[in-house]
């Protein structure tokens, strides 16, 4: 009877959002594949596979659920830095791409750079054909079937371009029906890519990719010459090698004349670029070639950023379910379909933008303060500086500044200083003894107690060691609060929006509760820091010796409990009669096994630290566990 929204049960609801997005949104050979047991994303403007990349929240897992691969343990986010925050890092930015021009208005909003179209060195004379239009999706299959056989039966190669692996894969399938020859790229054969598009350009070759396949190469018609010359060896003959250069030729010439490269698209992204990026890859350096689009109502950018008004249309022509329309007017709508999505996913960068201008501001802070330590080799001013704050502050929880000793709360002092510095004082007295004590002598005294602790520790160790100690301390502790601080400002980003029901400003709450999380964090450092520091024990050599002699018994003595003691072989009449007395053990009556009785109850990984630090016990003693 207890709901499902209970402030016990929110883990419940993390895990079943998980699923459900797992279950439902995220695809197989769309949006992940499965290779020897592990969940590998796919890069949805790429096509390839993002390897050591994992989902975060738990995503991850629950994809490794639903596919029944072992669960492996999630990521934990070391550094993060967005792409724009990379590149404005740069002192001079520049690019240069053949598809920059339909995000033009992005560039110059986000890095302040104007894009400049360079005219092409040859005349472009690709055929770009008007898409074709289908109510249903297998009409439209059947089409770009018949459109690949008969090009492939006149000679002309064809590229296929399709959105996800599980199409790729639906349309090889048709072919291979019809006895068709095709090569199939896609992230799971990225490892024959190289080979595959340097064939694409063969007379009748088919090549179907997913938008991954050599962007930004030449596909050269009548194939590589290159790779061809490269595969001889180093002692072939001349005449060999000019013979090949003529096959070549021949094949050249033969694809020029049938057309060039065929581009054959069995749908339309979402954005324009990859779409420009398909058809770009004929027609290069003067080249002939033909593109065309097929497209249904069924495709997902129709289906949801065009809705029912083009289907009205289509029907108002009288099509019927395997008809086909070619017209420039439908054209238009979708690239009209295709700027409302890159203008909403633009919409998305820079409002991730801004909210990452507020982290990279914390970042710059805090590696700024990390080379510094670096670049350092005494930081004792420091800690000494560090060290002073702490202690007020740590202070001012039991004896507020300027306050009568009413107030005073000496014994959780004392108690505090025993569990966080490891300090063993008796305040109490000391205040006694004195005729007259103020709030600002209780913490100049403590402070002067916790100073020499630290002058100890040097004493023992030596003043280079110390040094060496306080850098080393510094940075691993540094590092580690950043590293849980980068989780809390993911989770605050993610609730943010929130706000706006209760009619705030989520980027200026954003903005507020940001900083709030960084003062935090500044402050636990300096805590932690000097608590590992004070804390720390100095061991001398023999007792360091000492310990490891102690370890190496331990560990002889369990290696001899683990061994079994087994007789020596011997027919069980001898053994029944006494025999030499080998089979001894197996005679004496089993020990009873007592069960381990704990002194203390057993301590979770997730549970307070019996210390008193507040930490969870993995965080603190349980390390050393």
């Amino acid at each position: 009877n207890e709901s499902l929204y209970a402030a016990q049960n929110i883990h419940v609801v993390h895990h079943l959002n998980a699923a459900l997005r797992a279950h439902a949104i995220y695809q197989r050979d769309v949006d992940y594949i499965v290779r020897d047991g592990e969940v590998i994303i796919v890069d949805e403007f790429t096509g390839r596979t993002l390897q050591g990349r994992r989902w975060s929240d738990g995503l991850h897992q629950a994809v490794e659920a639903k596919e029944g691969v072992p669960v492996q343990r999630e990521n934990q986010t070391l550094a993060s830095v967005t792409f724009q925050n990379l590149f404005r890092m740069y002192k001079k930015l520049s690019g240069m791409t053949g598809t920059a021009d339909t995000e033009a208005y992005e560039f110059q909003s986000i890095y302040g750079l104007e894009v400049v179209v360079i005219p092409t060195h040859k005349p472009m004379v690709r055929k770009d054909e008007p898409d074709v239009i289908f109510l249903r999706t297998g009409p439209k299959f059947e089409a770009i079937v018949e459109d690949i056989k008969d090009s492939h039966q006149r000679g002309q190669p064809v590229l296929v371009g399709t959105a996800s692996i599980d199409m790729s894969e639906l349309l090889a399938g048709m072919l291979s029906k019809q006895g068709v020859p095709h090569e199939v790229l896609n992230a799971k054969q990225h490892e024959r890519e190289a080979h595959i598009v340097a064939q694409a350009g063969r007379p009748g070759a088919i090549t179907i990719a997913t938008n991954m396949a050599g962007r930004g190469t030449d596909i050269v018609l009548g194939g590589s010459l290159d790779a061809e010359l490269n595969a001889l060896p180093e002692d072939a003959p001349a005449s060999e090698r000019e013979r090949i250069k003529a096959q070549w030729q021949q094949r050249h010439d033969e694809v020029v004349a049938l057309g060039g490269l065929r581009i054959v698209g069995t749908e339309r992204h979402e954005s324009r670029r990859i779409d420009n990026q398909l058809r770009g890859r004929s027609g290069r350096q003067g080249d002939p070639g033909s593109s065309r689009f097929y497209l249904s109502l069924e495709d997902n950018l129709i289906r949801i950023f065009m809705g029912e008004g083009v289907a009205r249309m289509m029907r108002l022509f009288g099509m019927k379910e395997n008809d086909a329309i070619q017209d420039r007017m439908v054209s238009r709508q979708i690239e009209k379909a295709q700027r409302k999505v890159e203008a909403h996913n633009f919409d998305i960068r820079k409002h991730l933008l801004e909210f990452d201008d507020t982290a990279n501001d914390q970042r710059k802070v805090i590696y700024e303060q990390r080379n510094e330590l670096l670049d350092s080799d005494n930081i004792a001013d420091m800690i000494a500086s560090i060290r002073d704050d702490v202690v007020a502050d740590f202070v001012h929880r039991f004896v507020p500044p300027d306050s009568v000793d009413e107030r005073w709360n000496i014994a959780g002092l004392q108690a505090g200083l025993a569990a966080e510095f490891g300090l063993q004082t008796d305040l109490q007295r000391w205040i006694e003894e004195q005729t007259e004590v103020g709030a600002g002598d209780v913490l100049g005294h403590v402070q002067g107690l916790v100073e020499r602790v630290f002058r100890e520790k040097e004493a023992l160790l030596g003043s280079e060691t110390m040094r060496g100690l306080e850098k080393h301390v510094m940075l691993s502790v540094l590092d580690n609060v950043w590293k849980e601080h980068l989780s809390s400002m993911d989770y605050l980003r993610q609730g943010i929006y929130l706000r706006g029901y209760a009619q705030k400003q989520p980027k200026q709450e954003f903005q507020r509760e940001a900083f709030e999380l960084f003062q935090a964090m500044l402050g636990r450092v300096k805590f932690e820091v000097v608590q590992l520091l004070a804390r720390v024990r100095i061991r001398s050599e023999d007792e360091v010796e000492a310990m490891e002699a102690q370890q190496r018994r331990q560990a002889e003595a369990q290696a001899r409990a683990m061994q079994f003691q087994h007789a020596d072989a011997a027919p069980v009449g001898e053994a029944d009669a006494g025999g030499d007395g080998s089979a001894e053990p197996f005679a004496q009556a089993p020990v009873a096994q007592r069960p381990v009785h704990r002194d203390e109850p057993k301590v979770g990984r997730n549970d307070p630290c019996p210390c008193g630090s507040g930490k969870k016990y993995k965080q603190c003693h349980g390390k050393l566990a």
